[in-house]
């Protein structure tokens, strides 16, 4: 394994022991709310020392970008870093949640790691190399159509969010042509689920990097496509849609009537 991936596995790992050990206490932990059904506790924070910990007592001159903590260093290498995605369901003792690391070289992604500490399921990517779940590669499914296809999103969680009613037009469209829509409440899984070929395509709203940028590797390494509501490059950051190249395609046509004018890319 490749000696960035190597770390970040391990990081991974260790993140996921801090949480396993915190799910026995949870209506103990000190909670926070960053906005209006927006929470991060200690466990978020606890998990993401211990990963930029890690990753410094191997390389302390990298730059970090983290969800909790911000932007640190100044780097060409630099670690993005969601330590807990999903911190409302394991709140809440969902077992939906799951720590995302990638490393980024120079402004391209380079590897990636999103680990499920419930399932013990480690999803990896390095550029050129592939994706794999624990050592086994990954394609996404062959699924040609939305017609028969499953489909994960991530709605919108603020009632005052202001492209909701865009948001919903779009869930009753693929709702009626799709099999079924999933929205399990991590995206980091959801798209390594898409990689894994577990869901043939993705769609939310108003990502961040750490949400998205590990995810979006394993995607591309798995042979998916990933882009903007309207197909335009996807920049880790704001509005995404990912699947196979062909459910990508029909996806994007499926929404297009209901991207807002604001949303359009010229």
């Amino acid at each position: 394994m490749q000696p960035l991936l190597n770390i970040a596995v391990r990081a991974a790992r260790r993140a996921g022991e801090v949480i396993i050990r915190s799910l026995n206490r949870l209506e103990s932990l000190t909670v926070a709310s960053k906005g209006r059904n927006d929470f991060v506790s200690e466990v978020d924070h606890a998990a993401e020392h211990e990963i930029i910990g890690s990753i410094r007592r191997h390389y302390p001159q990298h730059a970090f970008l983290a969800e909790e903590s911000g932007a640190s260093g100044e780097s060409d290498t630099v670690w993005i870093i969601d330590p807990l995605d999903g911190t409302t369901n394991f709140l809440h003792g969902f077992p939906v949640f799951a720590v995302s690391i990638a490393c980024q070289i120079k402004g391209r992604l380079e590897h990636a790691v999103v680990y499920d500490p419930m399932r013990g399921e480690l999803f990896t990517a390095s550029r050129g190399a592939g994706a794999h779940l624990d050592n086994h590669r990954l394609r996404v499914s062959k699924a040609r159509t939305l017609d028969g296809a499953l489909v994960a999103t991530g709605f919108p969680y603020r009632a005052d969010s202001p492209h909701a009613d865009a948001y919903f037009a779009m869930l009753k469209a693929v709702t009626q042509q799709a099999a079924g829509v999933r929205r399990p409440g991590a995206a980091a899984l959801d798209l390594a689920y898409v990689a894994a070929g577990r869901v043939d395509a993705f769609w939310e709203f108003g990502l961040s990097p750490w949400d998205t940028a590990a995810g979006t590797l394993l995607i591309q390494e798995a042979g998916g496509r990933i882009g903007t509501l309207t197909g335009g490059e996807y920049r880790q950051a704001g509005h995404i849609v990912a699947g196979t190249p062909k459910v990508y395609a029909a996806l994007l046509e499926l929404i297009a009537p209901h991207v807002p004018a604001e949303l359009r890319e010229p």
